[in-house]
Order: C-alpha cells, then sequence, then structure tokens
C-alpha cells in the first residue's frame, strides 16, 4: 500500500474541510492547490501526492482531471455540473491508464437514498394514483442545477417507475445540500429525505474513496 499522501484541489469550502479531516485521519498533505492552480506543471504541483480530491468548479474540473491523470496520479472528483464531459473523460483516463473515481454525492446515507429510489420506483409503478417530485436545496454559492445527486436520484427513480420525474432546485443560505424525494397521491404521501448536516460529510467519503484509489496507480 502506498502512502497517505494527499493533494486537495480546490481549497474552498470543501477543500478546507478535506484537508482537516485529512489531518485528523493521518494523511500527509502533499500540495493544495487552488482554483488558479497552472495545469501544465501538474506533476511538480502535486509534489509526490499519491491522490488527489477534487472539489473546484464545474468549469475546472475537466481540465483538473486531465492534468493530474496524465501527471500519474490517481483523482477522486467531488465536483458535479461536468458530466456532460463524463464519457469523454472516461476514455481518456482509460487511454493514459489512469484512474478517476467520480461521484454526485460521497454521503453514504445519499447512496443508500439512490438505491431506495430504485426500490421505491419499483413498487409504486403500477400506482398510477401517486405523483413523483424531487425536490433539492443547497446554498446560494452552489452553480449546477440541478444538482448532480438530485439526477442520480431521479434517474434511479425513472428506471423503475417507468415515468418522469420533475426536480424543483433551491438555492438559498447555506445549506449543505437536502434532497427530498416525494409520492404524492389523493390521501397519503410518501416522503424519502436525506440531509446532511455538516458538508464534513462529504469530505469524509471523499476521503473512504481516496484510500482506495491511492492503491490504483
Amino acid at each position: 500500500m502506498s502512502e497517505k499522501t494527499l493533494a486537495i484541489v480546490g481549497h474552498g469550502r470543501m477543500g478546507r474541510a478535506v484537508e482537516h479531516l485529512a489531518l485528523e485521519s493521518g494523511w500527509r498533505i502533499a500540495a493544495i492547490l487552488d482554483e488558479n492552480w497552472h495545469t501544465e506543471n501538474a506533476r511538480s504541483a502535486l509534489n509526490g501526492a499519491s491522490v488527489a480530491v477534487e472539489f473546484t468548479a464545474p468549469d475546472c474540473a475537466p481540465d483538473n482531471i486531465r492534468a493530474i491523470v496524465q501527471a500519474g496520479c490517481p483523482i477522486v472528483v467531488g465536483t458535479t455540473g461536468w458530466y456532460s464531459q463524463l464519457n469523454e473523460l472516461a476514455e481518456f483516463v482509460q487511454l493514459v491508464r489512469g484512474s478517476m473515481l467520480w461521484s454526485p454525492n460521497f454521503s453514504v446515507g445519499a447512496q443508500i437514498l439512490v438505491s431506495l429510489a430504485r426500490t421505491a420506483g419499483e413498487l409504486l409503478r403500477k400506482a398510477s394514483a401517486f405523483d413523483a417530485h424531487l425536490v433539492e436545496t443547497h446554498h446560494s454559492a452552489k452553480k449546477d442545477k440541478p444538482s448532480g445527486t438530485a439526477i442520480a436520484i431521479g434517474a434511479a427513480a425513472e428506471s423503475t417507475l417507468g415515468r418522469s420525474i420533475p426536480i424543483t432546485s433551491v438555492r438559498t443560505g447555506h445549506e449543505p445540500g437536502t434532497h427530498e424525494l416525494i409520492f404524492d397521491a389523493q390521501f397519503e404521501q410518501i416522503r424519502m429525505v436525506h440531509r446532511a448536516r455538516d458538508r464534513r460529510v462529504f469530505a469524509a467519503g471523499a476521503l473512504l474513496a481516496a484510500a482506495v484509489a491511492k492503491d490504483l496507480r
């Protein structure tokens, strides 16, 4: 197993959360790169990190992924909103024999909600009396909407429900992230909710992924 050395790409709220939890968990921070770092100097900028964790912005993530993977460093990507380029980037990672782990949400609870949404859709497929709707709420600075997590939850439910589910996005205040899947009939309602109380839940999940990714190089 390689040494636990971490490059943090993006030093906003999520990057700082990753930094604090990484230090508490025995990681050595090899590099902290803000959104303006020069990707052409990736190998030296990474400073020998065994894995990079990326939380930046949708317009930065693709270039960061290419540069870091080409430099021979596995990457864990928590940024959302760039998935229109996912297939292209996945092919690039495979071409250079790199490693990338990505997720719209590294929270364990959110991943469980995706699975529950798929099961709920299957159970309600023939219950046409139930309308379905998905509401996601995030802090006012979040740029992409709907969130990557909402898209994943909606897709999971739609795959078994057999019909589309509208998504409402709310951007307000400092909310880390709440996703609510609602099935509503005339006399009853089913609600499935995941609420992140602290953004550190995403940082903790990203570090779990980094512990796996560092040994994939």
